[in-house]
């Protein structure tokens, strides 16, 4: 059997989408716009006690380091983020990859609850604002595969409203991910048997 081309993800597609989490059932996910860097970073602390029969390694539970990039702009989502953080407002996040698509035509996605921490804001007189948010995220981060609006391609270079609305009754058009059949999946191809989308987030559960 030939070996399996090992496909290389790019930076550029992986983006971020939040909404707050009180807004849940009248609004949908929201493209941070004009973002220049995404940093996703769970991690788990460990540590080891000596003893006679050698080191005794203990961990803890798993943190996760959320952070984004963006030129300063005037937008809803800017302005959410603000009052996630003066506010204490929850916010939900996703982190998407289009280079990593499923046989369903879904994008692979990591799907976070949190809050804003840091907000930092830069002005440099010879350049474009900028903002740099930090995210205080809730226990661990779930795994699943999302549907974008067939629109979304066209309008991932501007601002746009992005990902369907999820309703009091559903947790959205998305589905979980499966250690047994997801591993090493997808690609950065949709399938052609797949005819339509419909707009939805997946909260992997």
């Amino acid at each position: 059997m030939a070996d399996t081309e090992i496909q290389v993800l790019q930076g550029m597609n992986a983006l971020m989408y939040i909404r707050l989490l009180k807004n849940a059932d009248k609004e949908e996910g929201q493209l941070v716009p004009m973002q220049t860097s995404l940093t996703f970073d769970p991690q788990r602390k460990s540590d080891s006690t000596a003893t006679k029969s050698g080191n005794v390694a203990t961990t803890s539970s798993i943190e996760t380091k959320l952070k984004a990039e963006f030129i300063d702009n005037i937008s809803k989502v800017s302005d959410d983020l603000y009052e996630s953080l003066i506010k204490n407002e929850r916010v939900e996040v996703w982190k998407i990859n289009r280079d990593r698509v499923n046989d369903k035509g879904q994008y692979f996605a990591w799907y976070m609850r949190g809050y804003v921490t840091e907000d930092s804001n830069d002005n440099d007189a010879d350049d474009n604002a900028t903002r740099e948010v930090d995210f205080t995220v809730d226990g661990t981060p779930k795994r699943g595969w999302l549907t974008l609006p067939a629109s979304a391609q066209e309008e991932l270079d501007y601002v746009f409203r992005g990902i369907g609305q999820v309703k009091n009754d559903a947790t959205g058009k998305g589905t979980a991910f499966a250690n047994d059949t997801d591993r090493g999946t997808g690609s950065n191809k949709a399938s052609t048997s797949v005819t339509s989308q419909v707009p939805g987030v997946g909260v992997g559960h």
